[in-house]
């Protein structure tokens, strides 16, 4: 048994330990939240009839998650949301939703939007993906 950091003491190194879960307190009493996580991408007409570009209809080719968080009784005002590169924070008086990403994204250019009628938070994150032959753009 090897021990990997400098300091002798460490049980494990900061790698190891996922992002966010700083954020994970289990004796919080808040309910989790109902969510529902979908994929977009941007196609053309070069991609639907001719398949010139290589995407494909997979999460690989997508560009963006859009995450719609169901908030009942909540007021825009109540809502607090962080978000990191592989984490999505959200607290509520009521709700609290902790959710580790399939996909890194930039958190810079994150938008979101209250949809008020709906009650619907709505989180549309880029993905920031290594480019290859799919994703070039």
């Amino acid at each position: 048994f090897q021990v990997k950091s400098e300091n002798k003491k460490t049980i494990w190194n900061t790698e190891e330990v996922p992002e966010g879960s700083e954020f994970d307190d289990t004796w919080d009493p808040r309910e989790k939240p109902e969510y529902e996580i979908s994929f977009k991408q941007h196609v053309g007409t070069e991609d639907v009839f001719f398949g010139m570009t290589g995407k494909d209809p997979s999460t690989a080719c997508c560009e963006d998650i859009v995450i719609k968080i169901k908030l009942p009784e909540t007021k825009y005002s109540d809502i607090t949301l962080d978000l990191q590169d592989k984490v999505l924070d959200l607290r509520t008086p009521k709700k609290k939703l902790l959710l580790h990403l399939p996909y890194p994204v930039n958190s810079k250019e994150g938008r979101a939007r209250f949809l008020s009628e709906e009650e619907i938070l709505e989180v549309t994150l880029r993905v920031s993906r290594k480019f290859d032959l799919i994703n070039f753009s």
